[in-house]
């Protein structure tokens, strides 16, 4: 017999059991990556946010009876979303929704698509015309269920074990001799041109990605005290750097132990031999004796330079997925709901 599901608000008393289903999600995918940190239960700090998604009424739950089986919620709009001028968008974290991972495939695709079907009508209503949402990479219905609601993807993240250090292939030339260092932040000026070439470089196609330049005050104000830069040097020119922050883009990446890669640069022509692989290798160095164990990082799909390089060291774990809504059907919806 098929399930009656009705798709309700999210409320107050649907947080235990929203967390207990992103928890079971959350499980599932460490299943399959197991370098991701063990949960006994969620972070205590995200109660806040499931207390926002409760209030902020743009957030669904799946019933079937009396049992809450999925929910999917967001945070309150953004303007300007993603970079993207003029553009009111919200985002849905990994903690953010979730269906029991017992339903069968065919079921928990359906079950998504009702809960969008539902929430996307909230979120045009209040004028919310970019939608995304980050989900594990297990759930293949979950992201067969967004794609078809015509989602694609934006984003990665990715994670790996500092156990020992990354595997060099065979093309890299190691007699090139270049200096690998951890820059002090009175020298992270020395940076500023290939912090602004990286900007360059997602300002072009595919990723067609705008951010302005910075310049050496900017930098500064805009960079954590806990920012770290790891660089390469040849004949007294910066030609690479890694940079590194405590935190990444989910709660699973701000445990003990763990660091996240936030920008890596290598100008075009040093690419191909090997500098950014050493580099890494002498950070994850420094890190193994540092006590960290574990590695992440995150990068946009569409660029295939970041791309085809995170993917050979780390796993992914995340994708994040973007859906734009025509404006002309924002604006359509917004009149008939005057």
């Amino acid at each position: 017999m098929e399930r009656e599901i009705e798709i309700v608000d999210f409320i107050q008393s649907h947080i235990n059991q929203a967390m207990k289903i992103a928890l079971d999600n959350y499980n599932m995918e460490r299943e399959l990556i197991p370098e991701l940190p063990v949960f006994d239960q969620l972070p205590e700090e995200l109660l806040p946010q499931y207390e926002h998604f409760a209030s902020n009424g743009l957030g669904v739950a799946a019933m079937d009876g009396e049992e809450m089986i999925g929910f999917l919620c967001a945070y309150m709009p953004i303007e300007d979303a993603f970079a993207t001028t003029g553009v009111r968008g919200t985002f849905t974290p990994i903690h953010g929704h979730g269906v029991i991972s017992t339903i069968p495939g065919q079921l928990r695709d359906r079950i998504y698509s009702k809960l969008y079907q539902e929430a996307a009508r909230k979120w045009v209503n209040a004028g919310i015309r970019s939608h995304a949402i980050a989900l594990f990479t297990y759930d293949k219905e979950a992201e067969s269920s967004f794609f078809y609601n015509g989602f694609g993807l934006r984003c990665l993240d990715l994670i790996r074990s500092l156990e020992c250090g990354i595997e060099i292939n065979g093309s890299v030339d190691r007699n090139l001799e270049f200096e690998y260092s951890e820059l002090p932040r009175k020298d992270w000026k020395y940076l500023l041109d290939l912090h602004n070439s990286i900007l360059t470089h997602l300002g072009e196609s595919p990723s067609f990605m705008y951010f302005p330049f910075m310049d050496e005050a900017q930098l500064y104000a805009h960079t954590s005290e806990n920012v770290r830069y790891f660089a390469a040097k040849k004949d007294g020119e910066y030609i690479a750097y890694i940079k590194l922050a405590e935190e990444g883009e989910n709660y699973a990446t701000s445990v003990e132990g763990m660091v996240n890669i936030c920008g890596a640069f290598c100008r075009k022509e040093y690419r191909g031999l090997g500098i950014v692989q050493k580099l890494l290798d002498y950070m994850i160095e420094v890190l193994q004796k540092e006590g960290y164990q574990l590695l992440g990082v995150d990068c946009e799909s569409f660029n295939p330079t970041a791309r085809g390089f995170w993917t050979k060291y780390f796993k992914e774990y995340t994708h994040s997925l973007v859906r734009r809504i025509d404006e002309k059907a924002v604006d359509e919806v917004m009149k008939n709901t005057i």
